[in-house]
């Protein structure tokens, strides 16, 4: 089975599943998104959908107001995965800052009750890896979920490196490096090595170098993705393929390993 291990909900919803298809998708893991670019039609329109990202890369928003955003967006994740149970699964998003038993409760309301997977994306600002703590915490308490975390900018080498403290400390839950750490790149992949919890996504890398060497050097541990809609999955998968030293590993990067971590 071939699973994009990462991308958001696309609107209109059969867009998104006509790139499924184009690209010998079965299943894609989906994760909830305030912006939406596929909806930019010019530079203008892309820019207003960036600039929400960017506010949430910033944490520019109040914590009421992400509360309230994402109770929205995984109502909306919820409503895509219900009408194509055969083709998504998801991931839930946690508020970050709420103390630990809010943040469980939160979890068991809104993740587990849901039937999702695992826990994020989640993209602490520079300096706030540390609020990631609880989330690592309520894991280790309720199952041990994934937890996929945005590690391109604005994180720092530094932030990544408390990241990867906080898996070791809670060595039982994996930890997901979403985009490998960006420029990064090449320590991520070493400190990957050495801790047996971390995954590395590989959408949005920084070089077709990176994909390759993570693959060569983690081949049970690196996840096939596209981060739709900022990557397309056909473009991705077909950089796994030419990355991918033969036919096992290939199999094992574009959904045996998600497989596994999962117990899909």
């Amino acid at each position: 089975m071939i699973i994009d291990s990462h991308a958001h909900v696309i609107l209109a919803t059969e867009k998104q599943l006509l790139m499924m298809e184009e690209a010998s998708v079965d299943k894609t893991i989906l994760f909830s998104t305030t912006p939406h670019p596929e909806k930019a039609h010019d530079l203008k329109s892309l820019e207003k959908e960036l600039a929400i990202l960017n506010n949430i890369l910033a944490s520019n928003t109040s914590l009421d107001e992400r509360i309230r955003n994402i109770k929205s967006t995984t109502e909306e994740l919820k409503k895509v995965i219900d009408r194509n149970p055969s083709k998504f699964i998801g991931f839930g998003l946690v508020p970050l800052s709420l103390p630990y038993n809010e943040t469980a409760d939160w979890i068991n309301d809104n993740v587990i009750k849901n039937n999702f997977y695992g826990l994020g994306e989640f993209s602490p600002a520079p300096g706030q890896v540390k609020y990631l703590e609880v989330i690592f915490r309520a894991s280790n308490e309720l199952g041990y979920l994934p937890i996929w975390v945005h590690t391109f900018h604005p994180l720092n080498f530094e932030d990544i490196k408390e990241l990867v403290q906080l898996s070791k400390k809670y060595p039982k839950v994996p930890l997901i490096l979403g985009h490998m750490g960006g420029i990064h790149w090449l320590d991520v992949i070493k400190l990957a090595k050495e801790n047996y919890n971390i995954y590395l996504d590989l959408s949005a890398t920084y070089t077709v170098l990176a994909p390759k060497i993570a693959i060569k050097e983690l081949p049970e541990r690196t996840l096939f993705s596209s981060d739709a809609p900022y990557g397309n999955p056909l473009l991705f998968k077909r950089m796994i393929e030419m990355s991918s030293p033969d036919k096992k590993v290939l199999e094992q990067v574009l959904g045996g390993n998600i497989i596994k971590l999962l117990k899909l």
